[in-house]
């Protein structure tokens, strides 16, 4: 049976300093992947995102958390609306 694949985990102090490699320190991307030993990929993924982030395309961890309470907050909402229209008419119904 194989064996289930298992990835390093990186800070996100990290990834900011290897990406401040490439825009600081002028590195290219694969000279900096080089010197940290991981693959070029992953250093390109890092700095995409961090650059979105800063030009607020992507949302940051604290925004990803708030829009999923607020998801699940209105989904509950929305069904304490259903459940209270279902209960007006009812009542609607019993006092004719």
């Amino acid at each position: 049976m194989g064996q289930k694949r298992t990835y390093k985990q990186y800070s996100k102090e990290y990834k900011e300093e290897a990406v401040a490699l490439v825009q600081e320190q002028g590195y290219s991307v694969p000279e900096a992947a080089k010197s940290l030993g991981i693959a070029s990929n992953i250093l390109y993924r890092w700095k995409e995102r961090i650059e979105s982030q800063l030009e607020g395309k992507s949302l940051s961890v604290d925004e990803r958390e708030e829009l999923k309470r607020l998801r699940k907050e209105n989904k509950t909402l929305r069904m304490e609306k259903e459940i209270l229209k279902k209960a007006s008419a009812f009542f609607a119904k019993e006092m004719k």
